[in-house]
Parts: C-alpha cells; sequence; structure tokens
C-alpha cells in the first residue's frame, strides 16, 4: 500500500501526523494503533496494513510529535538508545489527549464507520490500558506493557473489553509483577489475559531478538477475535470457504479461485509440503499439480466444522479412486487404481474477506497402506478402517494393540 498520513488536531491546538490504512472495502470500524518507543517505523506502518486487510479504518498517530515529529527507528543499539532518551522525555498523560485527539479525529473521517478500538505494543501497551480508562475508545488490546503495575489504581475506571498479553519471560515484568497486575485485572470480567510461556518482551515484533511466530500468531488471532466481537466486521467465512472449494472440486477454475484469497497467499499440505507461497506461485500449483489432478470421482464427506474470528477448521473424509497422479497428495506415484479414504482436517486463516492459508493434515501411512505403498502388517497403521471408524463411533478401538488392548479392554 502507498503511504498516507492525516493531519490530527491536538486539544491544546498544536497538529500532528498519523500514519492511515485504508480497507479495500473502503469504509469499516476505527482502530488506532499506538506505537513502541521507535515511533511510526515499518513494524508499525506493516501491522496498520495488515489490520486494514481484515476491514479497519486504521491510523498510527506519531505520539512523540512533541519532541520531535516523523521519529522513525529501528532496533539496533544506537537506536535503542535514542528510543530510551525520547522516552524518558516522554509525557504521558499529553499522549493520552492526542491519543483521544486522534479518535475525534478519525470519527471525522467519512470512511469510519461504527465503532473504535486501540491496540498497542510495549509502551503502546500502556496507553491502550490508559485509553480505556480515560476515553471513550470502545475496546482495546495491550501487548506486553512497560510499567502497568504503577497504573493499577486506573483499572476500575476500565469499562471497555481489553485484552492483554503477557510474555512468561519478560524481562520488564518478571512473574511476582506480572501476578500482581493480573491480580487487578481479574476484578474487571470483561478483561481477558493470556500469558505466553517461554517468550520475552516484545515476541510479536518481527525484527526483534526475541520474535516467537507460534505465539505471535495465536496473539493475533484472540486479539481479532476481540475485536470481531466488539467492533465488527464480521464475515461469513463459512460461505467463503464453501465458494472457494466449489471453484476448486465442483468448477476446477483456477481463474475463479485465485480472486477469493488474498494477494499473496499460501498453501501448505502438510504431510508432503506441497502448495504455494504466494499468487504466482499458489496459481501454477493450483494449475498443474491440484484443481486438474483430482479423479473423477474425489468425493469430500463432511464430518464437522468450528468457525472462529479469522479461521475455518474443516473435518472431513477424502475419498477417490487413484486413477491418476494426484501430485498434491501422492507425488511422484504413478496411478495404482485402488480406492481409498482418509480422514482430513483443513484449518483455514482468513483475513478480512479473503482466504489467507490453508494448512491440510491428514494421515499418510493410511493413504500409502491403502494404495499397496506400504505394507501395514506388524505396523502402528490403519488403512480404510481409520475413515470408517471416524463415521461409525461403534466400530472396534484398540486393534493396533493387539492382546494388550484385548486384556485392558475385557469387554
Amino acid at each position: 500500500m502507498s503511504e498516507s498520513f492525516i493531519e490530527v488536531v491536538a486539544q491544546d491546538g498544536g497538529r500532528f501526523n498519523a500514519y492511515i490504512a485504508r480497507p479495500a472495502q473502503g469504509s469499516g470500524p476505527g482502530l488506532v494503533l499506538l506505537q513502541e518507543i521507535f515511533g511510526i517505523n515499518d513494524y508499525l506502518k506493516g501491522m496498520a496494513d495488515r489490520y486494514a486487510e481484515e476491514g479497519y479504518v486504521v491510523v498510527v498517530p506519531d505520539l512523540f510529535w512533541r519532541m520531535k515529529p516523523g521519529i522513525q527507528l529501528g532496533y539496533g543499539e544506537a537506536d535503542m538508545k535514542q528510543a530510551l532518551g525520547y522516552l524518558e522525555r516522554f509525557d504521558i498523560d499529553r499522549a493520552v489527549d492526542d491519543i483521544a485527539a486522534t479518535m475525534a479525529a478519525l470519527r471525522a473521517l467519512p470512511e469510519q464507520a461504527g465503532k473504535i478500538g486501540a491496540i498497542g505494543y510495549c509502551l503502546g501497551g500502556k496507553l491502550a490500558m490508559l485509553s480505556a480508562a480515560r476515553t471513550d475508545v470502545d475496546c482495546a488490546v495491550s501487548y506486553y506493557g512497560v510499567g502497568l503495575e504503577a497504573l493499577l489504581d486506573e483499572v476500575p475506571a476500565i469499562r471497555c473489553p481489553m485484552v492483554f498479553h503477557f510474555p512468561e519471560q519478560d524481562s520488564y515484568c518478571p512473574p511476582e509483577t506480572r501476578e500482581r497486575i493480573s491480580a487487578a485485572l481479574k476484578t474487571r470480567p470483561q478483561i481477558e489475559q493470556y500469558v505466553y510461556p517461554g517468550c520475552d518482551h516484545a515476541f510479536a515484533t518481527p525484527g526483534r531478538a526475541h520474535y516467537d511466530k507460534p505465539a505471535t500468531m495465536m496473539a493475533y488471532s484472540r486479539s481479532l477475535a476481540m475485536l470481531r466481537k466488539v467492533l465488527g466486521p464480521v464475515y461469513d467465512l463459512n460461505a467463503l470457504w464453501e465458494q472457494h472449494c466449489y471453484y476448486e472440486f465442483v468448477t476446477r477454475d483456477v481463474d475463479a479461485v485465485m480472486p477469493t484469497m488474498v494477494a499473496e497467499p499460501y498453501v501448505n499440505h502438510v504431510p508432503t509440503m506441497t502448495g504455494g507461497v504466494g499468487h504466482d506461485h499458489l496459481k501454477r500449483f493450483y494449475t498443474h499439480h491440484f484443481v486438474h489432478s483430482n479423479p473423477e470421482d474425489t468425493k469430500l464427506i463432511p464430518i464437522s466444522r468450528t468457525i472462529g474470528a479469522d479461521r475455518v477448521v474443516d473435518e472431513f473424509v477424502f475419498s477417490c479412486t487413484h486413477t491418476c497422479e494426484i501430485d498434491w497428495l501422492l507425488p511422484g506415484v504413478a496411478p495404482t487404481g485402488k480406492y481409498f479414504e482418509v480422514p482430513m482436517l483443513a484449518v483455514v486463516c482468513f483475513r478480512g474477506d479473503k482466504l489467507y492459508n490453508e494448512h491440510i493434515y491428514w494421515d499418510q501411512a493410511s493413504v500409502l497402506a491403502q494404495v499397496g505403498l506400504i505394507d501395514p502388517k506388524g505396523l502402528p497403521v490403519a488403512g480404510i478402517e481409520s475413515a470408517r471408524k471416524l463415521l461409525d463411533e461403534s466400530l472396534p478401538s484398540n486393534q493396533l494393540m493387539g492382546a494388550k488392548a484385548a486384556r485392558s479392554n475385557p469387554a
């Protein structure tokens, strides 16, 4: 996205800039993104653009403008020293006033529709908490806010829903301090708290030493769930996923599949590591190795579907006769003519109303046994029985355990 800024009029008459990212739909709920001590750098702009993909009108106010407008620092030693210098001079009370002014400017924008939330990281995590206590923001998210223990008298004033993300090993917030903060937050029923085992401060920033991708993804989904519940927009992920699958398996139309996805999606079939990353790579994969590579009798039998704020988890049985090379599932294996059924699980993540990624799981050993590529005798491997038992729970359990299971389960 091309960079864009708006001007905000401060409550005391000054003026400062705020980076803005707009959703493709043209309008949406508002979101104020609150900076670390490094100013509006590439990380903050990238996160603003990402939340715009989710359907929000996002603004990132320059909260250091009173000291020096336009600060953009990286995470190296020299930049860290400079950032700490700005932090020493930072007036947090006036910053909260500037956040309130930013919210007023956001509400005045024609593209802003509905409520407004706030998300902050580090210094911004503290500011998110103060915004929830002192302004009329509709919800807020705090990532590893520093110095929250000194602000616990503000907690009773928090009336909007909030999410707090705490790294277990945050060097700026030792366990005893975190427990004191947590105890205070527990007095507010609308506040959610999450602790991330093994993580240190700034675990959600890719450019920093303690970045932890699994924790970052988990925290993002939890944050988005609260935003969707309070602010919207709410998308019909079931219908979007059904449409995507229709183009894949019914019409087999790659040109119709791709517009259901974000600009740079990815797919990973976990057992075989087939798929693609990025539009062009994935389109080639769909064209040459997936959409037209499934046998004519391919069938998907739905078992369950769980729909969350940003993803669908689909449980189903995949069945077909191996009459052609199925590149994505049995790459390099010539057709065997064997029929097989295998349980599958698809974890499908969305950004806004577009599919972002798919993680597809199945038991490859079961497939190999059914098409005759491995002899399951003596191995802890089930063939078609695993799919059949998924459909009929009354079928025998523990058969692979043999006599040991019979002794422990005499019935």
